[in-house]
Formats: C-alpha cells, structure tokens, sequence
C-alpha cells in the first residue's frame, strides 16, 4: 500500500515555512492503519523488545497498537506535568522551537530491550530525547521505527548508532 496519497500536506503549519505532514488520514483509513501497524510489528518482532515507547501525542497511537499485538508493554513519554509519578525529563530542539519529554522513573528496567516509534522523523530531537531517557533508565533501544522519515531533514544522521526504520520516505519539502 502507498501512504504517499494518503498523508496530507500542510503548508505553514505550524508556521510560515514548515510543511506539516498530517498522519490522521492514515489513522482514520482503516485499511491504512492496519498495514502500519502491521508494518512496525513484521519489520521489528525479531528485535528483542519487550517495550514499545512513544511521546505525545501521534506516536501513542501507534506504540498502543504495536504494544497491544506484540504482547509487549506500552511507555508513555510526555509533555511536562502529564505523568502522575515521578519522573525524568530531556529538553530537545525541534524544526520550530524547544520542548521538554518526561518518563516515569520506573518506566523502563535496567537491560529492558524498548522499540522508540513515532508518527515522524524530522531532525531527529524528539527522537533523541526518548532515546536519552530510556538509556537513562538502564534501558536499551533495541530499535527505533517511524511511519514517516523526512529524509531532507537528516535525523537520521542524528541517531546512526541505531537501527532505524520508516515505513515512508519524504526526499524533500513539498
């Protein structure tokens, strides 16, 4: 299946400049949604995990169906003042500005193997910064998986001694 046709672009969204790829059409394509979820469980059911983490808000959507058919647990990583327990926290840089991811410090166990996913990877900051509080946790990234890569943006780059996954890739701006 091409999701190409089905992810919209936004142009000047969040702000002048930026070209927003809207996933809701995927996820509201059952069809759609089926074969990512289908895509992240074949291309990582042989990593070793036993957790799949993701940060707010389009990621979760992902990481709860991925958790829910692997069997494996599910690792809410989020916005400041979101989780009720204690917790760590990574400020990041994104394509537009700064923000701040927390995890519960009980999260993730020392040598747990945990697959990062999200809806996108762009410059990589958001990624990192899960990356950064699972290994701060004594955790593992077994592997990181995305539905989209804008490949023009070179996150990539920023996570090379991992392996990463997407399913689509964008070459440049559109």
């Amino acid at each position: 299946m091409n999701l190409n046709g089905i992810i919209r672009s936004i142009p000047g969204f969040p702000k002048p400049g930026i070209v927003f790829k809207d996933i809701t059409p995927v996820l509201e394509n059952p069809e759609a949604f089926r074969y990512s979820i289908d895509w992240f469980c074949d291309t990582f059911k042989d990593s070793g995990a036993v957790k799949v983490c993701a940060a707010e808000a389009r990621g979760f959507m992902f990481a709860a169906a991925i958790g829910y058919k692997m069997g494996w647990g599910v690792v809410p990583i989020r916005k400041p003042g979101k989780l009720p327990w204690k917790t760590l926290s990574e400020s990041y840089e994104l394509e537009y500005g700064t923000a701040v991811l927390h995890i519960h410090e009980d999260a993730v166990k020392p040598g747990e193997r945990v697959l990062v996913v999200d809806d996108l990877l762009g410059t990589g900051g958001t990624a990192e910064a899960m990356v950064k509080l699972v290994e701060r946790l004594g955790g593992v990234v077994a592997a990181m998986g995305f539905l989209v890569e804008l490949d023009f943006l070179h996150g990539r780059e920023q996570l090379a001694k991992y392996r990463v996954e997407s399913l689509v890739h964008v070459a440049s701006e559109e």
